[in-house]
């Protein structure tokens, strides 16, 4: 179905395509389909040594190229992403499930990641500090923090990945990374590419596993791994800080959201409806950046209602290599349990069924896209992360009211707002306690923009310049006896 290359059936450990050491395997479902794309490796606490033994090795040596190869090894790797742009995101909707032509987009995104800490290498800079004495001179410089573990989440199984593997590399660090279990293919074949750019044995290893807890635990508590980089749910970012602190592991946490959308009266409803649409239903909601929670003034809700309904009810459903899809299929069966049961206790309590509402006739993974209306806080899904095609729509007064319940949440990831006065954009962009604000814009990624939450939302940034500090030391130097 793929390009050989591309298509790879064994774990990445030191430069070696290998097997678990235990012989065990499992299969990559497509959601869309149930049927098996690929098997690989189900790897056990061993090879996690396996893997950190030769990360270990390898930043001996990596730390020491310059920052012009390093980055030279990056950029090829960028050009050959590119260059097996539409393998790859052939891939991703087989083993993910999203609509191509968004994995097509997520490739592009993902390599411009690789791009960026390409150039980002290079710019590494220490500084020299005015000296409080005559004969003495302070310096700082930048080395890499060591052996990197990454851990990866299913729903962006190639940016995920970019986003973390790329500034490691650039830093001089080495890298154990460990997919999610449903989507361990595209981790694979970028460690191919990887291979193919000249980025050398032991600098980026893979290992695939189902038992992810086991796994995770070893990897985040070895003793030659000096820094994790997470993505994935609040709870276990929170787990994985606690195993973490015995070592006192540097760590960087991208975590759950509970992202307002807040309409105000005088905002462009079309322009708010589309943004709308392009950030809730990305991945069938699935996204950690999704708007869960639609907050739109009341002299504005009944027309705004009106358009969002028709275009949440236009999105077509099926297959992501079906032309003309816009919502694939959820992750799994708990991910639709999890969807129903929000639907259900929300509609028992009291909310609007506008559209959708029910699982899809295409397959068991399938869910309408659906838009509920009168929702409260008093409502499970106006507190947890809904991660799935579900739009739901509350009703605010006051501009105070709309910051105030907007910030009504643990979580503070992305946020959203149209509005068209400028003082009302400043205060409110101001007053929201979100790491990231869209304003007047449903799309907020790209590489060149720090990436990251506030409160429970996450530790640190990724992306921009400030996303390849995580993986640097500032040594401070002082020369003395210079008079």
């Amino acid at each position: 179905m793929f390009e050989s290359s591309l298509n790879q059936d064994r774990a990445y450990i030191a430069g070696e395509w290998v097997s678990a050491q235990s012989g065990q395997t499992f299969d990559v479902i497509n959601p869309a389909t149930a049927e098996r794309v690929g098997r690989v490796p189900d790897m056990g606490v061993a090879d996690v040594d396996r893997a950190v033994a030769a990360a270990h090795e390898a930043f001996n040596s990596w730390k020491n190229t310059t920052a012009k190869e390093r980055a030279s090894l990056l950029r090829r790797w960028y050009e050959l992403i590119m260059a097996h742009h539409e393998r790859l995101a052939e891939l991703m909707t087989a083993e993910q499930g999203k609509p191509l032509h968004e994995a097509r987009g997520e490739v592009a995104y993902g390599a411009s990641f690789v791009e960026w800490f390409a150039e980002e290498a290079k710019r590494t800079y220490g500084e020299q500090i005015p000296s409080p004495k005559a004969d003495a001179r302070i310096l700082t410089i930048r080395q890499p923090v060591g052996v990197v573990a990454a851990i990866i989440p299913w729903n962006f199984p190639v940016a995920m990945i970019t986003r973390k593997v790329a500034p490691a590399l650039a830093a001089g660090c080495t890298v154990v990374l460990k997919p999610a279990s449903d989507t361990p293919l595209c981790a694979l074949a970028l460690a191919s590419l990887a291979a193919e750019a000249g980025i050398p044995s032991g600098v980026i290893n893979i290992i695939t596993t189902a038992d992810s807890k086991a796994v995770g635990d070893h990897l985040t508590t070895h003793p030659q791994v000096s820094k994790i980089s997470f993505t994935g749910s609040t709870g276990v970012g929170k787990h994985i800080l606690k195993l973490a602190a015995d070592s006192v592991k540097k760590v960087s946490m991208e975590l759950g959201g509970n992202a307002p959308f807040i309409v105000f009266d005088d905002a462009d409803l079309d322009a708010a409806v589309t943004g709308a649409i392009a950030s809730k239903y990305r991945n069938a909601g699935q996204t950690c950046v999704c708007a869960n929670r639609i907050f739109v003034q009341r002299g504005v809700v009944a027309a705004f209602l009106e358009r969002y309904r028709d275009a949440v009810a236009a999105l077509r459903v099926g297959p992501g290599d079906e032309s003309g899809v816009d919502i694939g299929p959820l992750i799994n069966a708990d991910a639709v349990a999890n969807v129903e049961r929000l639907v259900q206790e929300a509609l028992a309590l009291g909310a609007e069924l506008v559209t959708g509402g029910a699982r899809s006739e295409r397959a068991a993974l399938f869910y309408q896209p659906t838009l509920l209306h009168n929702v409260n806080e008093q409502m499970s899904i106006a507190n947890e992360e809904i991660f799935g095609p579900i739009s739901t729509v509350f009703v605010f007064d006051t501009e105070e009211e709309a910051i105030r319940r907007a910030n009504d949440t643990p979580f503070g990831l992305a946020s959203y707002f149209y509005a068209r006065d400028i003082g009302r954009i400043w205060r409110v962009a101001e007053g929201l306690e979100y790491g990231i604000v869209g304003i007047n814009e449903g799309l907020i990624s790209n590489e060149v923009a720090p990436f990251g939450g506030m409160k429970q939302s996450g530790i640190g940034r990724e992306g921009a310049r400030q996303g390849i500090e995580a993986y640097l030391e500032t040594k401070y130097m002082l020369m003395g006896g210079l008079g």
